[in-house]
């Protein structure tokens, strides 16, 4: 499978360190054979070669802040779109800067790229949250795989979870934590921290960025209740469409009474049907303590699915990371060099 990068920062570094890593592994007992013939990144470089590309060099260039472009007999200055339309690819990795409002440009990267007959994977959650249905369809037009595991929860298999080993079951319901810096700050603020001193923890910990906003507002959690909106329920449904309520209203006073009444504050998200109608909304809500999403503490994420055939599941994983979501890129192309 020749693979073409697009973008190359901390997640796609870290599908690379697997793909070395389990090389062997890989093409043993997957059938996944892999080369990189592009990579394209906006501030680190671009390079190409029909033959492969050395990922490991690759990697130490970019490790000792060298230019991508300045890789020996395939190093070019092409932008995204020039590699995706001039790249010999089979599968396309679009793993550039979310942008939750616009969804560029990552939308075009990927329209071209299917356009192209290629498969592609993602974690970024500005397309899907925006157009999952347009490109879920140009994909299926063209004959190729369009997957998009760790938009949501990162490596942990939620979205396998709902297609493949829950596949019959009738989903009426999925709620829970999506968003692993306003969980932190909630439990260090459950543990006696204010609000204030919890987002700078937070944010000295890599957790929240200096500008916070995306989590604390509640604005990531709500592209990844959009997301399970349109692909897990089959819904049309923008960010817009959908109250959404951050945690920077929280005091100190209100963790405390819900403490004293059994109760946790959690930032949920949530995804329900109501009839032949599909809702979703983000905001704290109080969950008892003898619920499962109620133990859930620190940066994890943590998801319920209502079943009519098992009731409720619930799985709980890392919701970030640089090889917890490069994991769920690479559990992309696994998938798809079994139909391949």
């Amino acid at each position: 499978m020749r693979l073409l990068f697009v973008g190359f920062g901390t997640v796609a570094q870290g599908l690379s360190e697997l793909l070395i890593e389990k090389k062997e592994e890989l093409g043993e007992k997957y059938g996944l054979d892999w080369k990189v013939t592009g990579i394209v990144d906006m501030l680190k470089g671009s390079a190409h070669d029909p033959a492969g590309l050395d990922l490991d060099e690759i990697m130490a260039m970019v490790a000792e802040g060298r230019s991508i472009s300045d890789y020996p007999n395939g190093g070019c200055t092409w932008d995204a779109m020039k590699m995706i339309e001039r790249a010999e690819a089979d599968a396309m990795i679009e793993v550039t800067y979310t942008d939750i409002k616009t969804g560029q440009p990552a939308t075009d990267h990927i329209r071209a790229a299917l356009a192209r007959g290629m498969h592609v994977t993602t974690t970024n959650k500005g397309p899907l949250a925006l157009y999952s249905n347009e490109l879920v369809e140009l994909a299926a037009a063209n004959g190729v795989q369009f997957l998009y595991e760790g938009t949501v929860m990162a490596g942990t298999p939620l979205l396998n979870l709902i297609r493949e080993t829950l596949a019959g079951s009738a989903i009426s319901e999925i709620k829970g934590i999506l968003n692993g810096t306003t969980n932190y700050i909630l439990t260090q603020m459950e543990a006696g921290m204010d609000y204030a001193t919890a987002l700078k923890q937070a944010q000295e910990l890599g957790y929240a960025e200096a500008v916070p906003d995306a989590d604390v507002l509640g604005w990531d959690a709500l592209a990844k209740v959009t997301i399970l909106a349109n692909v897990v329920f089959g819904a049309s449904l923008s960010p817009d469409d959908s109250p959404c309520t951050g945690i920077t209203g929280i005091t100190p006073d209100d963790i405390a009474a819900a403490a004293a009444d059994g109760k946790r504050h959690k930032l949920i998200g949530r995804v329900w049907r109501d009839g032949n109608a599909v809702h979703a909304s983000v905001a704290p809500l109080l969950v008892d303590l003898d619920h499962p999403l109620a133990g859930v503490g620190g940066a994890t994420n943590a998801m319920t699915i209502t079943t009519d055939t098992l009731g409720d599941v619930t799985i709980v994983g890392p919701g970030a990371g640089r090889r917890e979501t490069g994991f769920a890129l690479l559990n992309d192309l696994i998938s798809i060099a079994k139909e391949a």
